[in-house]
This record gives C-alpha cells, sequence and structure tokens, in this order.
C-alpha cells in the first residue's frame, strides 16, 4: 500500500525573524496551520506581522488561489514553547549559535509528541552536535532554507547519521510540496552552499580591502560574467555581515584558515555595518 506524502497538518517555527516568517509564509502557502514562538509578546507580535505582510504580497501576486483572511487564520504566535504541543512538525530558527540552538532544540523537544519530527534550519553549525543533544535525534535532520524563503527555490536537507530513513524520504517530499527544489547533503561544515557562498564572499571582500575593484563592480563582475541572480557583496548584506562573520569564523575554526573572515568585514561589523537590516554594509540601503 502506497502512502501518500503530506506536509503535517501544524508547523511550529521557533523564532520569527526575516528567516522564520518566511519559513511560516512558505508552509502556511503549502496549506498548513503555522504557529510562531518567540521569546516576548512583542517580538511575536512583530513574527506575526511580517508573516503576515508576506502572504499578503503572494496574494497580490496571485502565487496563492486563496485569500488573506484564509491564510490569516491558519497563523497564531506564542511565547510558550507548549505552543508546539500540536505541532507534526517544527523548525527551529533561533540565531546562529550551536549553544542557543541546542538549548532551544531540547527545550522544543520536551513540548513535542513522540511521533513529531524536528528540524534545524542552521546554515553552517553542525547538525550531528546538535542531535547528540535531543531524546529522538533519528526524528530531527536540518532544513536549510535560504533567505528570502518566499522567492528561493532552493533547501537543503542535512542528513546525519541517525536520520530515520522515514525523516529523509519524508523531508525531501516536503520540500517538493512546498514547490522548491531539495539538495540532500551529508552533514558537513557550511553544508554545500554555505561553504561555496561564504568563500566567494570572502574573496570578494579581500578584493574591496585590496582596491581591487569597488563593491559594484565586483557583484557586476558576477552577476554578468557568471550569472548570478544577486552579486556575493549584495548577498552578504542581505544575509547580514554578521551572521556571515559568525559563518566564517565557524568554517575556520573547523575547515581552516582559507575562511579566515577579512578584517574589512570585523571592522564593519564593529561599526553596525550589518547590511541592509542596519541601513548600511557593502551598500547603502537607507533609501
Amino acid at each position: 500500500m502506497t502512502t501518500t506524502l503530506e506536509i503535517p497538518e501544524t508547523v511550529g517555527v521557533l523564532g520569527g525573524g526575516r528567516m522564520g516568517a518566511g519559513i511560516a509564509h512558505a508552509f502556511c502557502i503549502a496549506g498548513a496551520a503555522v504557529v510562531v514562538v518567540e521569546r516576548d509578546v512583542d517580538a511575536a507580535e512583530a513574527a506575526r506581522q511580517r508573516v503576515l505582510d508576506a502572504l499578503g504580497k503572494s496574494v497580490q501576486r496571485g502565487t496563492t488561489s486563496e485569500d488573506l483572511e484564509t491564510l490569516a487564520a491558519r497563523v497564531s504566535v506564542s511565547v510558550d514553547y507548549s505552543a508546539f504541543e500540536a505541532c507534526g512538525l517544527v523548525v527551529e530558527a533561533v540565531p546562529e549559535d550551536v549553544e542557543l540552538k541546542a538549548a532551544a532544540l531540547t527545550a522544543v523537544e520536551e513540548r513535542l509528541a513522540p511521533s513529531a519530527w524536528l528540524a534545524t534550519n542552521t546554515s553552517s553549525l553542525s547538525v550531528s552536535a546538535l542531535a547528540e543533544k535531543l531524546m529522538r535525534p533519528e526524528r530531527f535532520c536540518g532544513l536549510h532554507f535560504f533567505n528570502p524563503v518566499p522567492a528561493s527555490t532552493l533547501i537543503e536537507v542535512v542528513l546525519v547519521h541517525q536520520t530515520s530513513a522515514e525523516l529523509a524520504a519524508a523531508a525531501r517530499g516536503w520540500v517538493e510540496l512546498l514547490g522548491k527544489t531539495p539538495v540532500v547533503v551529508k552533514d558537513a561544515p557550511g553544508f554545500a552552499s554555505s561553504r561555496l557562498g561564504v568563500a566567494i564572499a570572502l574573496e570578494a571582500m579581500r578584493m574591496v580591502e585590496e582596491g581591487v575593484a569597488s563593491a559594484e563592480d565586483i557583484d557586476t563582475a558576477m552577476v554578468l560574467g557568471y550569472k548570478h541572480p544577486v552579486g556575493p557583496l549584495r548577498t552578504t548584506d542581505l544575509v547580514g555581515l554578521d551572521v556571515r562573520l559568525g559563518i566564517a569564523e565557524y568554517l575556520e575554526s573547523t575547515l581552516g584558515e582559507r575562511f579566515a573572515p577579512p578584517q574589512l568585514l570585523r571592522n564593519k561589523v564593529a561599526r553596525g555595518e550589518l547590511g541592509r537590516k542596519s541601513g548600511k554594509g557593502f551598500f547603502d540601503w537607507t533609501e
């Protein structure tokens, strides 16, 4: 007997920032009820608004046949992990800090039914190390979404040796039901996308640092010469320079000095030039 794969009826997202809201949007558009848990009431309401704004844009663009009222009715927010108790899947989307993620995942798992699935949206950290902290590591994997989630068509499915065959198949299926393409990778520092993307971005930063060319011209070279939709430095601004710095430091510690962050990146982060979210990074976003 063949079982038809479906997205879990209720999907939870821990963390309602840009990434978490995007993940919630993706599952809601695909038909799931979504619950986003944040650290406090203000953050939870801000997360709700991010999700509703994204859903509204999908309605305006005609990428969903449902109206905003119907979609919004499937979105809820909370400050209590107990809100995850009804979820068939929870995706963790808190900042890239291994101790923070480990603590968050173990707290979420305590609230989940034994039959529920759990995933991390880490872009570079060891999924295996996180799995070791869990009671049911066979029900855990990485689902690395890309920013901005609504526009991105790729999700990395990161498998560890404990991941069950059932989850490996289900995760690929969920990605396809979200209208995206799964790329399956084994757990390794930076996986496939972050490792390559950060390597290119760091070299682009060194070129700016050395005065080889401007940030704008370097990005134009990659867009026109290599058909990248967005250049590596503008992508860094979108991701966040602080996020890129954290990933680079982690890759340097695991893969060696070729991932050492340029001083230019460190200086920008120290000055608060974090990219689009702060208004300035390698480009000016104030307009």
